[in-house]
């Protein structure tokens, strides 16, 4: 094997962190690998020359994506011409699944080793994909054990890594420090996460604040601290805030200082509440979703849970409180018995930390090039 080429497309920040995570270990074992692709600033300064800023690929939500559909479609045409061409020994794939699982197929069909990095979530479970998926990828990558064993169920090449936050948040976090750090060393500490996409926080920001008020009532001297994704959610939340009374600080970004310093999280279903496990808090998970949406993805997906903690445990291990059902009065109760004592939650945390911690980039890597010895 001579000089080994590495081909990667990341679409977004946390992408280009997984894919930076790789390509180190990749040169661990391979110093003189070369790597082409779409990546992000950790990505290049691990080495790769981006074909194009990772940016133009970082799109959210449907109308923005409806209005660059031309660009996305003709970038990735090139895109995988570019590829072919360069005939890398591997093809990775970091997420973005609806921009990469198709580079994957066209790739494969050409005759290059394909992988995908981060399974997609929800929307895997659809039959339909999971077919897509088998096509085009030699070799799926999972950040969680319990999609390992559905790729395994449906006849795709599978390994679970582990998850990288899982080895980077210590086992143990420091609250006291992190307290100190906030300058809010006295009393009970909640935490409030209700999303970081402005239609989350529409729907559950002022329900937030709301069983906050009432939280108040429950446990004496309760203070809360709110970490906003970017400013535009902090003005969001700030404008929800006018007329109220209540001792809450807004953090810009810094959800894991509010997650080491606090008691407690009302928190809403996604990934946040994988890291409010890692920091081992308990938690009261609350969404709320557009009455049709939640009637079709009732439909869609198959597993009895909606947050990360309840479908690595398996069993109803966090309350999950779900679009009527989540009321400020039931989201204050359910949260007051935690802020004093929810070991009966932690205890659980600890042991699926340690089961995610796998030191997930050598994983990654290991398995990248146990794929290329097959012959």
């Amino acid at each position: 094997m001579g000089q080994l080429c590495v081909a990667l497309v990341a679409g977004e920040a946390s992408g280009d962190i997984l894919g930076s995570g790789l390509m180190r270990a990749l040169k661990a074992r391979h110093p003189d690998v070369r790597f082409i692709g779409v990546g992000g600033p950790l990505m290049e300064a691990e080495g790769m020359q981006s074909y194009f800023p990772m940016e133009r690929l970082a799109v959210m939500g449907l109308v923005e994506v409806l209005g660059r559909l031309r660009e996305l479609l003709k970038r990735r045409k090139l895109l995988i011409q570019t590829l072919i061409a360069e005939q890398p020994d591997v093809f990775i794939g970091i997420d973005a699944p609806d921009f990469t699982l198709n580079i994957e197929l066209k790739l494969r069909q050409a005759g290059i080793k394909t992988v995908h990095y981060v399974s997609p979530s929800v929307w895997a479970w659809r039959q339909k994909r999971v077919l897509k998926i088998r096509e085009g990828c030699d070799l799926m990558l999972t950040l969680l054990p319990f999609e390992a064993r559905f790729y395994e169920e449906q006849g795709v090449p599978v390994r679970f890594v582990g998850h990288p936050l899982a080895d980077t948040i210590p086992l143990d976090a420091d609250r006291q420090a992190a307290r100190a750090e906030l300058g809010m060393t006295q009393g009970p500490l909640v935490a409030l996460m209700p999303g970081s996409r402005g239609g989350e926080v529409g729907r559950l920001g002022a329900l937030f604040l709301d069983a906050a008020e009432r939280l108040r009532q429950l446990v004496p001297g309760v203070r809360f601290v709110l970490p906003c994704a970017n400013p535009t959610r902090r003005a969001q939340i700030e404008q929800m805030l006018d007329g109220r009374d209540l001792p809450l600080t807004l953090l810009d970004g810094q959800s894991h200082l509010a997650l080491a310093a606090c008691d407690a999280v009302l928190i809403a279903s996604g990934t946040a509440t994988l890291e409010a496990m890692l920091y081992k808090r308990p938690m009261v998970v609350a969404y709320r979703l557009a009455p049709l949406t939640y009637w079709i993805l009732k439909r869609l997906v198959k597993s009895p849970y909606v947050s990360l903690p309840n479908l690595l445990a398996q069993r109803l291990l966090v309350p999950e409180l779900l679009q009527d059902a989540a009321t400020s009065e039931a989201l204050a109760q359910t949260l007051a018995p935690l802020v004093a004592d929810g070991s009966q939650q932690t205890e659980s945390f600890d042991q699926i930390h340690r089961t995610l911690r796998r030191d997930a980039s050598n994983q990654a890597a290991e398995a990248v090039l146990a794929l290329l010895e097959q012959r």
